[in-house]
């Protein structure tokens, strides 16, 4: 690799970064790697027009199945950019502060803009990792969200699950969002993230927190007692979260303990579960049931909350009366497969043991 040039030295530290995690890019990173060195160079070297205003380089978009290493390529070639006015945001992190902010300017005319302006600042490079669409209402925002970025001198490099076309999938409410893709896909080179490996998979993350925390099945005494866990379900109280009621306990300054039905079935949002992460950093979901039978509503609100889980590196106990190949088999969401390689990175320990010592 020749160096010379900040679009080759993003290239390299790549690479060099893949290296030190025991592994060679493979043909679609490769082509990442090179787009995002292009990209680079664009955006520390503009052409005359463009130092000039008029227009921006063209963003990327990277998509494809879990365990690709989009995530990893992301990471790497942000900590690469030689640039200050940068900043990496994950979706669901993003989505809970601009709500935040469109509420406090929500008096004013332009509260889009002065919402981003609050967010972004002078930032000339945005990283927005792990987006998905799945509820109307965060499309039509998105919607806006997204006008208001390409209207600005912000480079934009997102990755997703889903291609373009595959947002908002719900026939529902698809062809209201169209507009939107077809924006996205003007705004932003599309590229596949496609190889056959998936890394999470292989790769040995014993280290990570999140691998700290264990799938639990059945959940006897002697299991959770093995874990440090209580040795059964707990008697729970109020906690307020963004000044609104959710069942479950803290048990300690960094765990708390939720039941499945307590948490996902019941009202709560990923802005709770936000607000939750920064308070505690071990995490107990007691008695998660089959996912299938549960509603369509605690479906797509536990993936949220692994999302958030997993983003943040959090320590996660979940506990289940059926093993882990069961709790996620017939659930028709569309993130379940992500959903399934992160819970399966956690240590699954689903042997029956008595309750009481030989």
């Amino acid at each position: 690799m020749k160096h010379g040039t900040p679009g080759n030295d993003v290239i390299a530290a790549i690479e060099q970064a893949a290296h030190a995690k025991g592994y060679t890019l493979d043909t679609y990173q490769v082509a990442v790697a090179q787009r995002l060195g292009a990209l680079t160079q664009k955006l520390l070297k503009p052409s005359l027009l463009m130092r000039l205003g008029q227009g921006i380089p063209q963003g990327l978009y990277l998509w494809g199945p879990v365990g690709r290493g989009k995530s990893f390529m992301l990471d790497a070639f942000f900590a690469a950019v030689p640039l200050q006015q940068k900043r990496r945001v994950h979706f669901h992190a993003f989505f809970r502060e601009f709500h935040q902010r469109m509420f406090d300017h929500g008096a004013t005319r332009n509260a889009v803009g002065m919402a981003l302006d609050g967010l972004l600042g002078d930032c000339r490079l945005l990283c927005f990792d792990e987006f998905h669409l799945h509820d109307i209402g965060d499309a039509m925002l998105m919607s806006q969200l997204f006008r208001a970025l390409f209207n600005r001198r912000c480079v934009v490099v997102i990755t997703s699950n889903y291609p373009p076309e595959g947002l908002l999938p719900n026939p529902l409410y698809h062809e209201r969002f169209l507009p939107t893709i077809q924006l996205i896909e003007q705004h932003l080179e599309v590229q596949p993230v496609a190889g056959d490996t998936d890394y999470r998979a292989s790769s040995n993350a014993s280290a990570d927190a999140f691998n700290q925390g264990a799938f639990i099945c059945p959940g006897t005494a002697r299991q959770r007692q093995s874990l440090g866990l209580p040795d059964g379900p707990v008697i729970t109280e109020t906690l307020t979260v963004n000044r609104r009621p959710l069942t479950g306990l803290a048990l300690d300054e960094s765990t708390v303990y939720f039941t499945f039905v307590d948490l996902c079935e019941a009202d709560s949002a990923t802005i709770d579960y936000l607000a939750l992460v920064d308070r505690y950093a071990r995490w107990i979901i007691d008695a998660v049931p089959r996912l299938s039978t549960a509603s369509a509503a605690g479906q797509q609100r536990f993936l949220n909350l692994i999302d958030v889980l997993y983003d943040r590196r959090s320590v996660l106990f979940l506990i289940s009366e059926v093993p882990l190949s069961q709790m996620m088999d017939d659930c028709e969401s569309g993130d379940l497969a992500r959903t399934r390689s992160r819970v399966s990175q956690l240590r699954e320990t689903c042997q029956a043991m008595p309750d009481t010592a030989p």
